[in-house]
């Protein structure tokens, strides 16, 4: 069965964007971001059908920028070490500015 995948997300994910522009397979990590950061539970459980588990793991640890919270929900909910997140490595080699 094949999943109506641009209807079945929520329209304000993709405000600033064409929604008939985006490719789900070209523009996953940028489907996947939108989704975790702003999505509801519902659009979480549609990419989750539409690219299945595997493939949503290996596309989730590629994406550069996810909160905290965000973060630990993957990494428990798929059972990720954070370490294995781009996003977590990435804001590690970062350096912040001083707090004065």
């Amino acid at each position: 069965m094949e999943v109506d995948f641009k209807n079945s997300l929520s329209k304000s994910l993709f405000w600033d964007v064409n929604i008939k522009d985006i490719d789900a397979e070209i523009h996953s990590l940028f489907i996947a971001e939108r989704v975790l950061t702003r999505g509801t539970l519902d659009d979480f459980r549609t990419i989750k059908y539409y690219y299945g588990v595997e493939k949503l793991k290996s596309i989730i640890v590629e994406i550069k920028n996810l909160d905290e919270r965000t973060l630990s929900f993957c990494s428990v909910y798929f059972s990720i070490p954070k370490s294995k997140f781009r996003c977590y490595n990435f804001k590690q080699s970062n350096q912040t500015h001083w707090n004065y």
